[in-house]
């Protein structure tokens, strides 16, 4: 497995390379967003770690534009701004996951083992989720609705694909929390109530039929028809 480490930090950057080196992972590093960006549309990595705040091109337009050639490529942002709207930033301009600094070693390679084993292991015989005139291809990545495109953030997509999956179920946001965002849910926190209304601002506003419903106090659900 390749990594790409994007970090200005030199102490930082050689000490997640080297512990994933003893790990058995092979890891390129970029101590810039230049060269970072470089080196992420010259090589097919199968991960990618992002600091924010990196000299020539910052890492939230970093994701961006990585996200744009590679859309499945898992991306876990390093910061050290570890507040709510940056966070909420990260995952809208593509990343996977969020770690704060200072971190331990063993939780950053947790979720990067995560991340691979998913990426791996994902393999499914349906291509294309349909729900009445929404439909999702899961290879293309591409998401239309009613004959129209509808561009989501990498987050976004994951949401909508595991709801569609479990279509005409209530999922909680416990359910939600572990299987999406890789963590237990806290009470505390309104990250799955904003990335909800996110999606359904761009699926349901300007049509007449919604398809994602809000079940107060359980969870929410995929369906044609609310009752």
């Amino acid at each position: 497995m390749k990594i790409l480490v994007v970090e200005d930090e030199k102490k930082v950057a050689n000490s997640i390379k080297l512990g994933l080196q003893e790990q058995n992972f092979e890891v390129d590093v970029a101590y810039d967003g230049f060269i970072g960006k470089r080196m992420a549309m010259q090589y097919e990595y199968d991960l990618i770690l992002l600091d924010i705040n990196l000299p020539q091109i910052n890492g939230y337009d970093l994701c961006k534009e990585i996200r744009q050639q590679y859309p499945k490529v898992p991306i876990i942002m390093l910061t050290a701004l570890g507040a709510m709207d940056d966070k909420i930033y990260g995952f809208e301009t593509g990343a996977d996951d969020y770690i704060v600094k200072p971190f331990e070693f063993r939780e950053l390679l947790a979720r990067i083992k995560v991340f691979l084993k998913r990426a791996s292991t994902e393999v499914s015989n349906q291509k294309i989720l349909k729900l009445a005139d929404l439909e999702v291809d899961l290879d293309s990545r591409i998401v239309r609705r009613a004959g129209i495109n509808i561009d989501l953030t990498a987050k976004e997509f994951s949401l909508l694909v595991y709801l569609l999956r479990h279509k005409g179920k209530v999922v909680s946001k416990v359910e939600i929390a572990e299987k999406i965002w890789d963590i237990t849910f806290d009470t505390g926190t309104n990250v799955i109530e904003v990335y909800v209304n996110f999606l359904r601002k761009k699926i349901d506003r300007d049509f007449t039929q919604k398809l994602l419903h809000t079940r107060t106090g359980m969870g929410y659900i995929m369906k044609e028809t609310e009752v």
